[in-house]
């Protein structure tokens, strides 16, 4: 998602926004349905222990195709200010999709490719999203590991209440190197321009 999100920033997360309401409590909260364009926190469907933060580019129903990087919705090409690309170079799968992808893929990305294209288009299933990165020549996303299942989404991304640059795998590990890096580090690696940033979606099609 860089660079609208970035390595150590620290998410407040809705976990309300797309819970299924049920007949009283849909009269209490106010349940948004999962649209293209959200930001949404989803458990990742080829590893369940990992969340993921991805944009909703698909929604059930929808045919996706990319042709030259552009992103084509039901037949017709979007506007997304959003992306960014930072390779010059075009990939005759990640730019150019579907098609023949270049490495192994896991189970649920080939059983997008060969049950769920038709015409050229991925076409999204009933109860499962098609998410991408924002740095689209970067980004593991539904191109690669196939749709997200409805009830693996957790919630809607709100603000980041800290960021702090940290190494990866620390973040990651929270060994204790980390707590040593925040020691002598806190004040000059904390991304201050970046609290309290509100994330917000962007309306697709």
């Amino acid at each position: 998602m860089e660079d609208n999100l970035l390595v150590g920033d620290h998410l407040i997360v809705d976990r309300l926004a797309y819970a299924p309401a049920g007949p009283i409590s849909k009269h209490l909260l106010p349940y948004q349905p999962v649209k293209r364009g959200d930001i949404i926190v989803f458990r990742f469907p080829v590893d369940i222990k990992q969340d993921y933060v991805k944009r909703v580019i698909g929604v059930p129903g929808d045919h996706i195709r990319i042709v030259e990087k552009q992103v084509y919705l039901n037949g017709r090409k979007i506007d997304e200010p959003y992306k960014f690309h930072k390779m010059a170079n075009v990939d005759s799968y990640r730019d150019n999709f579907p098609g023949i992808p270049g490495r192994p893929l896991p189970g649920p990305a080939m059983d997008m490719l060969k049950n769920h294209v038709s015409n050229g288009e991925v076409v999204v299933p009933a109860d499962h999203y098609f998410a991408m990165g924002d740095n689209r020549d970067n980004s593991e996303d539904s191109r690669y590991w196939g749709f997200v299942p409805r009830e693996n989404i957790k919630g809607k991304p709100l603000l980041v209440y800290w960021s702090y640059e940290a190494p990866t795998e620390n973040l990651v590990d929270f060994r204790i190197g980390h707590f040593v890096d925040l020691a002598q580090h806190f004040f000059t690696k904390t991304r201050w321009r970046r609290t309290f940033l509100l994330i917000r979606g962007y309306p697709i099609g």
